[in-house]
């Protein structure tokens, strides 16, 4: 058995190298997301019809059909439009979409999470709406859904397995052409399951450094001073006994 695994780790710089590429794969496809899901999140909360509509069959198309759908799409459709894709760029880009239709809803709830007040306070202080929104209303929105954005870059790394399925070697992809060499099935996938938890904690870790330092706590609430001890006393007398109080002043 030791045998066996000591054999399966032989090829553990193949390893690395794939969860190297499934990291870099899932951050850019995060970043497009990320664009995605917030101008998503503008063109639902318009005032005008042509915007919301397009982003809201946006979010029901893509959120009802399935990531592997998709990256069939984008890999083996596309080109007959035209667009030829390489299997990376084509799996970023369906798993970019996939998850910036998720983060079009996160990011409107977040939106409209921030108070009313805030906004007509930025609009006393002559604001203009681009600036109220990036410095008013964007950052109390990111601090109201971040935990829930970090989910979905944890969702996208587990997600960009499925770009095996169009010969892209990431970690999933490496460790099947490993498997099929080796035929040890149990310590070649146990391996991989070990760094997908690897990668996914140390992403959640950076993610919380990030938001600690990104995201101050609030400042705390001014606090009345107290009244002197005399004063206290007085009141206090005043309360208990005020016919009392009253003959003795």
């Amino acid at each position: 058995m030791l045998t066996d695994w000591s054999y399966a780790l032989q090829d553990w710089p193949t390893y690395l190298s794939a969860a190297w590429l499934s990291l870099r794969l899932s951050l850019a496809a995060f970043a497009l997301a990320f664009f995605l899901g917030l101008g998503g999140a503008l063109a639902r909360r318009s005032r005008y019809a042509v915007l919301r509509a397009p982003a809201a069959v946006y979010v029901e198309v893509i959120r009802n059909t399935p990531v592997l759908l998709q990256m069939f799409v984008a890999y083996f459709a596309l080109p007959s439009a035209g667009v030829r894709l390489s299997p990376v760029q084509a799996g970023v880009l369906a798993l970019g979409v996939n998850v910036g239709a998720y983060l079009t809803e996160i990011f409107r709830a977040g939106i409209q999470a921030v108070p009313p007040g805030q906004r007509e306070a930025a609009r006393v202080l002559a604001l203009s709406p681009a600036r109220a929104f990036a410095h008013v209303v964007l950052p109390q929105a990111l601090r109201n859904v971040y935990p829930a954005v970090v989910n979905q870059l944890v969702q996208i790394i587990l997600g960009s397995s499925l770009l095996s399925a169009i010969s892209v070697p990431e970690l999933t992809g490496t460790s099947m052409v490993i498997n099929s060499r080796t035929l040890l099935t149990v310590q070649v996938f146990g391996i991989a399951a070990v760094l997908y938890l690897v990668l996914t904690n140390l992403v959640v870790l950076a993610a919380g450094l990030i938001g600690r330092v990104a995201f101050k706590p609030p400042l705390p609430t001014a606090v009345r001073p107290r009244p002197p001890a005399a004063v206290r006393r007085l009141l206090l007398a005043r309360t208990a006994h005020p016919a009392r109080v009253g003959k003795e002043a």
